[in-house]
Order: C-alpha cells, then structure tokens, then sequence
C-alpha cells in the first residue's frame, strides 16, 4: 500500500512540475504522469542500488549528495524509456526536479504520512 501511495504521489508531483515547468518538463497526461511514477520505482528498485555500489567512493566524500545526482540518472533513464510521453529537457533540469522531489517527498512523508500511521497505532 506504502508503494501505491508513493506512486500517486510522485505522479501527481509529475503533473504539477510539468504544469509549472512546461518549457522544460513534457508530459502528455495523467496516465503517463503515473506510468512514469511506477518505471521510476521499479528503476529505484533494480538500476539505484547498483549505481549506490558502483559510486559509493564519491557518494562518502561528497558526505550522500551525490545521492541527488544518482536520483536524476534514474530520472532520465525513465525520459529515455518513455519516449515522447515523458521528456526532461536537460540533465540539470533533472537534477533539480530530483532535489525537488526529495524535497516534496520528505515534507509529506514528515507531515502527512508519518502523523497519520501514528493515529493508527
């Protein structure tokens, strides 16, 4: 369930970056917002810890915020399998939707998710 909730989200914060970004960031639809949110976790899933291992030298002396370019290699990865559905004009603008989106995905999970999983126990 944790996963499909972080799917949704992403995809609707695709949606709204390609609103507010739209020179920069193309998106042809909803359907391609969550198409791209679930191939983005399921390259989070298989391709990110490899490139962790593989960089992990520059990942310690950079003290983890090489983690931010690592996110935006998976972030074109998934512009270069979606096609035309899903384009990020440049690797620095995926850089800063990667660092934007571990930003949004922090303030939610800190102010939405985690008070609402405590209300439960």
């Amino acid at each position: 369930m944790r996963w499909l909730i972080g799917c949704l989200i992403n995809a609707v914060l695709f949606m709204a970056l390609a609103g507010y970004f739209h020179e920069n960031f193309v998106l042809t639809g909803y359907m391609a917002a969550l198409q791209a949110s679930i191939l983005l976790s399921i390259l989070n899933v298989l391709v990110r810890p490899l490139l962790i291992l593989f960089t992990l030298p520059v990942t310690v002396i950079t003290m983890g915020l090489f983690l931010f370019v690592i996110n935006a290699i998976t972030l074109e990865l998934t512009d270069w399998l979606m096609g035309d559905a899903f384009e990020i004009n440049g690797f620095g603008m995926a850089l800063f939707f990667a660092v934007l989106m571990s930003l949004v995905n922090v303030i939610i999970q800190k102010t939405i998710l985690r008070p609402a999983r405590e209300s439960k126990k």
